[in-house]
């Protein structure tokens, strides 16, 4: 698959356009909406609720964001729906919502949120909402078993994998050999990315340059000063955002 123009085109904003000063919360519709305004394409996430289904929200846990606690996979989406933002009158969405508030516009890249138990039964439902929608669109993550149900079930999405250094506090439940495995690339030999998107502070690194001369587009995370700016203009073709406006 050719990878589109859209793709590479203008920028992402990470998990839309937040602005905590301004009580606009990461991962919310006001975030997306000004997202939008903006001229970008947004980047989001997407955890599994207790019967599947995908919600729009970063965190394995709700404590950070959200007034109420406990891991989001412990929730009902009508439970999930009624949680409070902090500082924000907006509510948590379904993916299916959340495509139909989008409307084809902007360009999405969507990022499945994975834990060790999370099955690959999430990617499929996940698949299945996107595959009805007509927008630009591409999904992506750390977790190659996400992204090899995409590859054998949904072979026309977009596709990427997420990669950098992984420290161990980020994902405990993995192996330093599995981390030394994803920092090198290994896992695109077995999901065949479109493209991937790699920390900004990694990209000087061989494996992301090789995929990039080889494969295809290399995105870039997360860009949040001129100093990584710079860096990934220099070693990728798009990047995801945040605290500043390229």
């Amino acid at each position: 698959m050719m990878t589109p123009d859209w793709l590479t085109a203008r920028p992402f904003a990470h998990r839309g356009l937040h602005d905590e000063a301004k009580g606009i919360v990461e991962n919310t519709l006001s975030a997306f909406e000004a997202a939008i305004a903006a001229g970008y394409g947004i980047e989001t996430d997407v955890q599994c609720a207790s019967d599947g289904t995908p919600m729009v929200f970063h965190d394995h846990e709700l404590d950070r964001l959200t007034l109420q606690s406990g891991a989001v996979a412990e929730f009902s989406p009508a439970e999930l729906k009624k949680a409070r933002f902090r500082g924000s009158d907006d509510r948590m969405v379904t993916l299916e919502e959340f495509l139909q508030i989008i409307d084809s516009r902007t360009a999405l890249l969507i990022e499945i949120k994975t834990r060790k138990e999370t099955s690959p039964e999430f990617a499929a439902r996940v698949g299945q909402i996107l595959s009805r929608y007509q927008g630009p669109f591409a999904v992506m993550s750390f977790d190659p078993r996400m992204i090899r149900v995409l590859a054998e079930q949904f072979p026309d999405i977009l596709r990427g994998l997420t990669s950098g250094r992984i420290p161990p506090q980020y994902w405990p439940e993995i192996s330093a050999f599995a981390r030394f495995k994803m920092r090198h690339l290994y896992y695109t030999l077995l999901v065949r990315p479109h493209f991937i998107a790699f920390e900004v502070d990694g990209l000087t690194a061989l494996a992301p340059r090789l995929f990039r001369l080889l494969r295809g587009p290399v995105l870039s995370w997360t860009v949040r000063n001129a100093q990584n700016l710079a860096q990934a203009r220099r070693y990728a073709d798009n990047i995801i955002f945040e605290n500043l406006r390229p």
